[in-house]
């Protein structure tokens, strides 16, 4: 169903020239901007307008090739617009920008974002894979459970905003609920803004970290973190009115951040320690509030067993698992390899990983125990050929990094490639990698040098909607050794 126009117009705070001329919306960008052609040939980003859709536009940016603009009136509407699910959400003064595509059908989302990997792929890595992979998917809405909600005690307004910014604005968006955060997370962003303008605080915190866990035992929501930054230590009287709120909403636990992230401290103990399950390895992850998790559980959940399957990790071989985090593929890969190692750039995240390890190594009812499994600490943002040998030859790699890609390791990969007398102590390389990547750009560049000068075909590749109504692309790749 349409928007109404006056919910699309452009925000008064913006200056734009009205066009009186239909365009023809084409495709749409990852920004979930609508892409059409004026009649000087010139490329016009629409921003609310969808595929295939004619479309009247105010235009608020020009340069020499191209314009940007805001939707002002539909004449012929996409059959995949859709009622956006949050009513935060839109083109209005005011409007929540942590979502871009809400407007467009859950399916159309999806087949943007593999359309956008398939083109990173190939503009940029002169990438192909041979099969394109279904896209994965979970639920499209109270998915998120991480956050890191923005808290600001407005005095003009009387009142605390806690949660977004507004569209392309340092304000923060008057959000009373939040659809993709969990329903109980939702339904408490009205009493944390009440809590919060109840502190004496309120003027120095300025940010709430959100961190969920699964209730033991279950796939289902559990301990809620809430890590409250707060620039000047709090009175006993605001530490007693943050215990009070905990006390009153289940499975809440506050956590304290006076400084940087080694300052994060439990306010309370007691409580469900926060961890999430991986059920079909038999596998719980204990972790703490500020560490890196991925953002969906459900989608995690079915991304791992995904990974598995297509690295097709066998009884006797040896896997490495590259910028491996907590542990996340780790200790899966140990109920199936017969040894694994795991390398991550972080001495700390080496502990914690090592620590998991140990706490799920034992075997139970749903496996074996798991195998010979070390972690180690590597830069692998400067890595080399002689490190890679170093490390020992691997039947299989997972390599799942940062948004900044792994092109250190594809570039050592290649260079072992192509001067073979690198390879000492009879090193060899994987017969297959599967890489999970949160940048297709990233991945297209390192899949360039895998396929064009490391020797690999990329044999599979497809998208994960880890972020449904964003434009975030997750996506996984395999390559085979040619």
């Amino acid at each position: 169903m349409t928007e109404s126009i006056e919910e699309k117009k452009v925000p008064a705070k913006t200056p734009a020239t009205a066009r009186d001329e239909w365009l023809k919306v084409e495709s749409l960008d990852l920004d979930a901007q609508g892409v059409a052609h004026n009649a000087e040939g010139m490329v016009v980003f629409i921003e609310g307008a969808l595929p295939f859709e004619e479309v009247q536009f105010n235009v608020h940016r020009r340069k020499n090739n191209w314009e940007q603009g805001t939707v002002t009136a539909i004449r012929r509407e996409s059959s995949q617009r859709v009622r956006p699910g949050c009513p935060h959400f839109g083109l209005h003064t005011g409007a929540c920008g942590g979502c871009k595509m809400q407007h467009l059908d859950e399916a159309a989302q999806v087949a943007v974002k593999q359309r956008a990997l398939e083109d990173n792929l190939w503009h940029l890595g002169k990438v192909r894979p041979d099969n394109v992979l279904r896209p994965l998917e979970g639920p499209a809405w109270h998915y998120r459970y991480r956050a890191r909600l923005s808290v600001r005690h407005v005095v003009k307004k009387g009142t605390v905003l806690i949660g977004f910014h507004e569209r392309k604005s340092r304000y923060l968006a008057d959000m009373q609920v939040c659809p993709v955060l969990p329903k109980q997370v939702s339904d408490m962003l009205m009493p944390l803004r009440a809590l919060i303008g109840s502190l004496d605080a309120r003027e120095t915190c300025p940010q709430i970290e959100l961190a969920c866990g699964d209730a033991p035992g279950t796939t289902s929501l559990g301990t809620i973190a809430l890590v409250l930054r707060h620039l000047e230590p709090l009175s006993n009287a605001d530490v007693g009115r943050l215990k009070a709120f905990a006390a009153q909403n289940a499975g809440v636990q506050w956590w304290l951040q006076a400084k940087g992230p080694d300052t994060v401290k439990l306010l309370e103990e007691g409580g469900m320690p926060l961890s999430y399950e991986l059920p079909q390895f038999g596998v719980t992850m204990p972790f703490k509030p500020t560490d890196f998790t991925q953002v969906n559980p459900h989608i995690n959940r079915a991304l791992v067993g995904k990974a598995l399957r297509l690295l097709d990790v066998q009884a006797n071989e040896r896997v490495i698992d590259w910028f491996c985090g907590l542990g996340n593929f780790t200790l899966p890969l140990a109920s199936r390899a017969r040894e694994v190692l795991g390398i991550e750039g972080s001495d700390t995240l080496v502990a914690r990983a090592s620590d998991n390890f140990k706490k799920n190594q034992p075997a139970t009812s749903a496996r074996r125990a798991l195998s010979a499994t070390r972690f180690v600490a590597r830069n692998l943002f400067e890595m080399t050929p002689a490190m890679l040998v170093a490390d020992g030859s691997a039947d299989k790699w997972l390599v799942d990094p940062p948004r900044e890609g792994a092109f250190a390791l594809a570039k050592a990969m290649a260079d072992l490639h192509l001067q073979p007398e690198l390879r000492t102590d009879g090193w060899t390389p994987p017969k297959r990698i599967v890489y999970v990547s949160c940048n297709p750009s990233t991945l297209a560049r390192d899949a360039g040098l895998l396929v064009h000068q490391a020797g690999y075909r990329c044999t599979f590749a497809g998208v994960i909607n880890m972020f449904p109504h964003t434009a975030h692309v997750e996506s996984i790749a395999v390559f085979d050794l040619a």
